[in-house]
């Protein structure tokens, strides 16, 4: 039995989406933002101590963190889509699932935090830049040709770094900045899997 602790806006729509992807049945417990502070609801530290999203309960036992539970996903409904351990493609998905929130959400979190300052923030902001520029780049570049990272299908990786890769899209240059990520983004957004996960997910009404 799987459940996922759905918050609105939230990093949680890529497992939503990787639920869809794997085709195995599951049930939400949706949360909504608070319309003032754009914070998580209180209700969600019952469910673990962080109060954060997402989190999945699998057979009984709960598991927090976004890569964990694609791991175990991946690994027990779709092998497919991580990479045999013994592949050079194994070193890299390893590589990426750390990276997406690790090293990628780091400059992401700084942005979103800093530009909540206004004009005290002001003389993080071209660092912050820098630093998002930086990790989109390197997001593009290893954009392989088939449109996806890692792997030439749907992978772990794919899932991973949708959050990332559709951030850098909500800049208005960031289609010509980035066209691999662009299209990546496209793709992923054309699957119907995707979609589902999209209107599985409005929780804001």
């Amino acid at each position: 039995m799987i459940k996922l602790h759905h918050l609105n806006r939230s990093r949680s729509h890529r497992i939503l989406w990787l639920l869809e992807e794997i085709e195995q049945p599951y049930t939400v417990v949706p949360y909504k933002r608070d319309a003032t502070t754009n914070l998580a609801p209180p209700e969600l530290k019952l469910v673990h101590p962080l109060g954060k999203s997402p989190l999945l309960e699998i057979d009984g036992t709960l598991i927090a963190e976004s890569a964990a539970i694609t791991e175990v996903l991946c690994a027990r409904f779709a092998p497919q889509m991580i990479p045999g351990t013994d592949s050079d493609a194994y070193l890299q998905h390893l590589e990426m699932m750390h990276f997406a929130e690790g090293s990628a959400m780091t400059p992401i979190l700084l942005n979103l935090y800093v530009s909540r300052l206004g004009d005290a923030g002001s003389p993080l902001h071209p660092r912050i830049k820098d630093e998002l520029h930086s990790h989109f780049s390197y997001m593009n570049s290893l954009v392989r040709p088939s449109g996806h990272f890692v792997q030439d299908t749907l992978s772990a990786a794919d899932i991973m770094l949708s959050f990332p890769a559709e951030i850098a899209m909500r800049g208005g240059d960031g289609a010509d900045k980035y066209p691999a990520l662009a299209g990546f983004v496209d793709m992923i957004h054309a699957r119907p899997a995707y979609e589902r996960a999209t209107q599985k997910g409005k929780v804001d009404g």
